[in-house]
């Protein structure tokens, strides 16, 4: 469930909406999210843009970009490059060899960035760690 805390800021945005549609629906089970997860309610509810922005970086509303960009391939092509599972699903462009990733498996969100930190990730060292997609947005949205 995504946290009050979200809900409020999203609705005093003008983001937040009830209703959503089977297409960010169907967008959502092409990436195989489970629809009761906090990433799924986050994107089936809450839009204002292509992307959302604070903390000096975009993140995109995954909906959109699976319906209107080449996100699978993109996907594909950020899995191969980087060697990452297919569990992760970028949340923004990787700009500047840097980005965060939802782990559709467990919940959480990383930070990756090229040398270091990811070359420490595929050795099983996870740096920035957040455990789930709420505290993820909470701290993304400085909440």
């Amino acid at each position: 469930m995504i946290s009050n805390k979200i809900k409020t800021f999203c609705q005093s945005k003008g983001w937040w909406y009830e209703d959503y549609t089977e297409e960010y629906t169907n967008a959502l089970k092409e990436l195989k999210i489970n629809l009761e997860s906090d990433f799924a309610k986050f994107y089936l509810h809450v839009e204002d843009a292509p992307t959302f922005y604070s903390r000096q970086k975009k993140i995109y509303q995954i909906c959109w970009f699976i319906l209107n960009s080449d996100y699978q391939l993109d996907l594909n092509r950020t899995h191969d490059a980087l060697k990452l599972p297919k569990s992760l699903i970028p949340l923004d462009s990787f700009e500047g060899g840097a980005g965060y990733f939802y782990d559709r498996e467990n919940g959480s969100v990383i930070e990756l960035e090229l040398g270091e930190k990811l070359t420490n990730y595929q050795n099983g060292i996870i740096e920035v760690k957040w455990e789930t997609f709420n505290s993820f947005l909470e701290w993304y949205f400085e909440l």
